[in-house]
């Protein structure tokens, strides 16, 4: 089987694999503490053009969501997010379940609206009875969002002018921020995203590490005692060198970015072909996401050969989701591209 389902199915890289065993007979302070986390730190600042950032590893997508959100909301507030928000679809309720309320906005093919953001803020400190309501506490936004869409310099300096207006902290997921930014047409750089956020995570689960997201403070404005909060989420790896390793290498020359660009690469191959073939596309999706819809015979005929992910009905047919990854090889999608 040729699996297209995600894009954290592989292990690691081969040069993350190679550093792991060259540095496993080596003693290292635990938590993060370490001199391959700090290494990566600089990396990662040089590359946000932050120096003053103040970076920590974390294990995992969704205890990233939640400690960030919940270290930085009040209890009587809750998060902004859109409908089809990571937050508010796939994370098992984990926002909600750390004490803090999903706000949702509509979704436009995964995106959020700066009009629609505006528009809700000022209903809410419109009403007179917003005391006895959740207030807004924080913005949150997927960079690449779950359609496989991105946003464009302008939208994002847009929210984040509403979230300033607002007083109100902008939160970038990045669990696939390098597909997002080596997409096509893409005109955000790492620095500017870094400029136009008070806190986002460079995802290293969905590309090429085994596990692991470096979130990033671009201005030094972690809270206070973010470490103690990390592992009071049960975030916090007690050999954070596994961390520190991976990130530092995937920082290093830029391979981050270039895994990435495989990827999204590997996935225009496939669009184009879906499109060509005569297949709906569900978004105009310029990253490894790609979204068709097909009928229950193709879905039937492909699954015996292919890995893929169905979503939900779209009229007579299923919105089925592809996934290429760093470590999709070629020839991979040139069976799929021969089977439709």
């Amino acid at each position: 089987m040729i699996s297209f389902e995600s894009d954290y199915d592989n292990g690691c890289h081969e040069l993350i694999l190679k550093r792991l065993l060259e540095t496993n007979d080596e003693r290292a302070t635990g938590y993060g503490l370490d001199g391959y986390c700090e290494a990566a730190k600089v990396k990662i600042r040089e590359a946000c053009g932050k120096p003053e950032a103040d970076v920590f590893f974390l294990v995992g997508g969704t205890q990233t969501n939640a400690t960030v959100i919940d270290a930085m909301l009040q209890g009587y507030q809750g998060v902004l997010s859109v409908e089809t928000g990571h937050i508010n679809v796939h994370e098992s309720g984990a926002i909600e379940f750390g004490g803090h309320k999903v706000l949702n906005l509509p979704s436009h093919d995964g995106k959020m609206a700066p009009n629609d953001l505006a528009k809700w803020l000022k209903d809410f400190y419109d009403d007179p009875t917003y005391d006895h309501m959740v207030f807004p506490g924080m913005v949150y936004i997927t960079f690449a969002t779950e359609m496989g869409t991105i946003y464009s310099h302008a939208e994002l300096k847009a929210i984040s002018g509403i979230c300033k207006d607002y007083k109100l902290p902008l939160f970038i997921d990045g669990a696939r921020l390098g597909y997002g930014l080596m997409a096509k047409g893409c005109d955000v750089t790492l620095p500017q995203l870094a400029d136009l956020c008070d806190v986002f995570y460079i995802g290293g689960t969905k590309c090429g590490a085994y596990c692991g997201e470096a979130v990033v403070f671009p201005k030094g404005n972690a809270p206070a005692h973010f470490f103690t909060i990390v592992k009071q989420h049960g975030a916090l790896m007690a050999k954070g060198r596994l961390l520190g390793i991976q990130f530092d290498t995937l920082m290093k020359d830029g391979l981050y970015f270039k895994l990435a660009g495989h990827a999204v690469q590997q996935a225009m191959r496939l669009r184009d072909a879906f499109v060509v073939k005569g297949y709906e596309m569900y978004s105009d999706s310029p990253t490894n996401q790609q979204f068709v819809l097909l009928d229950k015979a193709t879905i039937d005929r492909l699954a015996k050969d292919f890995v893929f992910e169905q979503w939900f009905p779209v009229g007579d047919k299923i919105n089925c989701r592809f996934v290429t990854s760093w470590a999709t090889r070629s020839q991979d999608v040139d069976a799929l591209i021969a089977a439709l």
